[in-house]
């Protein structure tokens, strides 16, 4: 039998679990009908969630032994589950995917075709439409792709999303990766592998309402450029060196002037408005580099990347025992 691990992360989706739940059981009768020799385990991280997610588990789990469940201790985001889900995941191939149906479970038929040809090693969605965000969003999201792009050897396919069919292998390669500040769009690509992309229009949420904020997704691109790029810290050296330039030749100009026509020094708002520029140029770039230091400084600590406070598995065990 080949094992198929469905991995979702989830954060407050007390809402869109029951309609998850009844959408990819449809699938995965759908895909055994066809290939009678596989079989599938669910296997949902509770990312610290303070809705009543948990308990959606608990029930999922007493009538479905198929369903696991792994709880946190408490909120640790989505990479952490992700990277838990991958972890702890049993399957022979396996899915990654959000539980809000916007990544659609009707393409995981197609995208087990794919990977079972032996021709690719990963198959996943690529959205080519943004329709229901806003247009200030899906500018600003466009400009990383690009920004990302141009400044980094890891290359990220515009629109790829989370929603990935894998084989062990695959899964293996990014587990190797033990890093504490992870940003798996850019770990996905830079592991390699052949990569199916299958192009999608945006979908929305079925229920309920999406943790991803603009602030968080502001702060979560800023951590794929210093994860996967020092382009940064090339640009500080640069402004470094403009300014050294820029400095020099308005030296010279003073100079020139005070020799040749005995023009005398003045301009004291100048003088005032140039140390303020200097001055926020330093610390833009001291703070570029402590971006990069605090990345070290929580990668030397070497803490767990999660914790688990439960799962279906100590639950039976309490029961049994009781």
């Amino acid at each position: 039998m080949k094992l198929i691990s469905i991995v979702v992360p989830c954060y407050n989706e007390e809402e869109v679990l029951p309609l998850f739940y009844a959408e990819i059981t449809k699938v995965m009768a759908q895909i055994q009908e066809k290939h009678s020799d596989t079989d599938f385990e669910l296997l949902f991280i509770n990312d610290g969630s303070k809705d009543g997610t948990l308990k959606e588990f608990r029930n999922m789990a007493e009538k479905d032994s198929r369903v696991r469940y792994i709880s946190f201790s408490r909120n640790f985001g989505k990479e952490a589950g992700m990277y838990a889900g991958l972890q702890n995941a049993k399957g022979d191939y396996v899915v990654v995917m959000d539980a809000d149906l916007q990544h659609p479970p009707k393409f995981i038929p197609q995208m087990y075709e794919y990977v079972l040809s032996g021709e690719y090693d990963c198959a996943t969605t690529r959205r080519v439409s943004r329709e229901g965000e806003s247009k200030i969003r899906s500018w600003f999201s466009r400009q990383f792709y690009k920004i990302m792009n141009k400044i980094s050897q890891t290359e990220i396919v515009d629109g790829a999303q989370d929603f990935r069919f894998m084989t062990r292998q695959m899964v293996e390669a990014i587990l190797s990766m033990k890093e504490y500040n992870r940003f798996s769009k850019g770990i996905f690509s830079w592991v390699g592998f052949r990569t199916k992309y299958m192009p999608y229009e945006n979908v929305e949420r079925a229920a309920g309402t999406t943790a991803w904020s603009f602030k968080s997704l502001f702060k979560y691109s800023l951590e794929g450029i210093f994860a996967f790029s020092t382009a940064p810290l090339a640009i500080s050296s640069l402004l470094g060196i403009v300014s050294c330039l820029i400095a020099f030749i308005m030296i010279l100009i003073v100079v020139i002037k005070w020799l040749v026509w005995g023009d005398p020094v003045q301009g004291y708002t100048t003088t005032i408005c140039v140390l303020l520029m200097i001055g926020g140029l330093q610390l833009f770039c001291m703070g570029i580099l402590g971006q990069y230091l605090s990345k070290t400084y929580l990668e030397s600590k070497s803490r767990p990347i999660y914790l688990i406070q439960e799962t279906e598995e100590f639950v039976q065990k309490n029961k049994e025992q009781d």
